[in-house]
This record gives structure tokens, sequence and C-alpha cells, in this order.
């Protein structure tokens, strides 16, 4: 299965880190976040994966070009017959990633519909370039092949980023929940479409996901929601950033599920 991810974002909430590098490939423990993304994937089996590149997208074409001579021992040979040898296998051996530039501008639909000709599967996954999970992508596909409709987008409970206080009249406080989930749910990405879905999207540059595709999708009852009551996390701010790379160093990162042997 393809695995459309969207990279092609300015991140303008991330000025700190996206002034000179697309947000993809913002760190979280030394790895660009978009590598942590396209880990969980691997672990379930989906290593083909569609990159939609905008905002210094040349940048993340040079990430994959010199990726194994920087995730590797190597042995060059100077001179007119130069050789490169590699001395260790690293476990993205066997990715497959297509990178394409679908605009600097291009909203999300219009990105996704510019890589049609690079979607030969009759299901594929689109997600994010700035948000882990430790979502179970196998059973997220299980649900929607069960259902049959044209789309499934996962939700989850946000956050809230503040302290919930329970008050009486009396300004009496009874209970005290620190940023505790709230009512509702929000979509996380990870979504499962069939082929079909594609014919919904336009290429022109303002056409976006989130909003007459999927609207449309809704009102036909063609759109499903998985829920996922596990861990979600968008990297926009800098505080983000930050909190992201507080779980990866302290060996707490949930979305990691590439190193759990239990997972």
């Amino acid at each position: 299965m393809k695995v459309v991810i969207l990279c092609g974002g300015q991140g303008t909430r991330l000025r700190e880190e996206t002034e000179y590098r697309p947000k993809p490939l913002v760190d979280i423990g030394g790895r660009p976040i978009l590598w942590h993304i396209m880990k969980l994937f691997a672990h379930y089996g989906m290593r083909d994966f569609i990159l939609c590149l905008g905002y210094r997208g040349n940048m993340i074409k040079e990430y994959f070009l010199n990726y194994e001579a920087m995730n590797n021992d190597f042995t060059i040979r100077l001179g007119q017959e130069q050789t490169i040898t590699h001395h260790q296998t690293h476990q993205e051996q066997d990715f497959r990633v297509t990178l394409a530039d679908t605009g600097l501008d291009s909203m999300t639909g219009a990105r996704v519909k510019r890589v049609e000709r690079y979607i030969d599967s009759d299901l594929f996954c689109v997600t994010y370039g700035d948000g882990v999970s430790d979502v179970n992508l196998q059973d997220l596909i299980a649900f929607h092949k069960q259902h049959g409709r044209i789309a499934t987008v996962t939700t989850v409970r946000p956050t809230s980023r503040f302290g919930v206080l329970d008050l009486d009249i009396e300004s009496r406080v009874h209970s005290f929940a620190e940023k505790p989930q709230v009512d509702g749910w929000i979509s996380a990405g990870f979504f499962i479409f069939d082929r079909r879905f594609l014919e919904y999207l336009s290429p022109e540059t303002g056409c976006v996901l989130e909003r007459t595709p999927l609207e449309q999708l809704a009102r036909q009852g063609e759109l499903m929601a998985y829920r996922h009551d596990g861990f979600f996390y968008a990297m926009d701010t800098y505080r983000e950033y930050v909190y992201l790379n507080e779980l990866w160093n302290s060996g707490q990162a949930p979305w990691a599920v590439w190193n759990n042997p239990n997972e």
C-alpha cells in the first residue's frame, strides 16, 4: 500500500526551526520527524512512500540522496573511476521513496491529486509530515476494509492546554484537572482512502483536502472515523518541538513502536 506524506507546508508557527529547513526535517532526537513517521508505517509493513514536496523541498531530496553516506561508514575511491563502498546496513534498507514537487503554494488536496500518477494501489494512506502517533495501522486498515466506505480518518480526543477547574457559585474549587482530555474528537490525519477519493480532488492550487472533498464525503456517508485512544501529537510550535524531544531523550516516546518488541 502506498503512503502519501504531505511535506510541503511552510511551518510558519515553528519559524524558529523552519526558517532554514522544511518542518518534516525538524529533528526529534537527532532524526527528522519525517523519519519517525516513516518508521511507524514501516513497522506495519508499509515501506512504499510518496512525499509531496513544496517549501524547501530540495532539502528533503538531498536528505534521501545522501541517506546512505550519512547513515553508514563508507570507503570512497577517488578519481575518474570513483566508487563508494558502504560498510553497514540500516533498517531502512528496503524503503522506496518517491519525491514529487507538488508546488510551493499548493494546498493539501492539490498536493495529493498531483501525485495521483504514482498511486497504483486500490487503497492508499495519507498523513501529515509533522505529527507522530502510536496508532495501530494494521487495525486502522482492517477497520477501513470492514466498513467499505471511501475514506477513513483517524480521530483522537484533544487535550486542553490548561488546567480545568470545577467551581461552584461561591467560587470554591470542587475539582482540578491538569490538562485533561476534553469532549469531542479531532482529526489526527492517518487517512485511508479508496482510489475513488482521487475523483473528489482537483490539481488546482486552492484544493484543500480537509474542506470540500472531506465535507462532501461526510454528506454522502462515505467518511468513517477510526477512534484512537492512544498517543498523538502534532509539532506545530516550538513548545511542542521541545516536548517531543524531551519525550524521546527520556526514552518515553510512545510513537516509537518499532523499538518495542511487544508491539
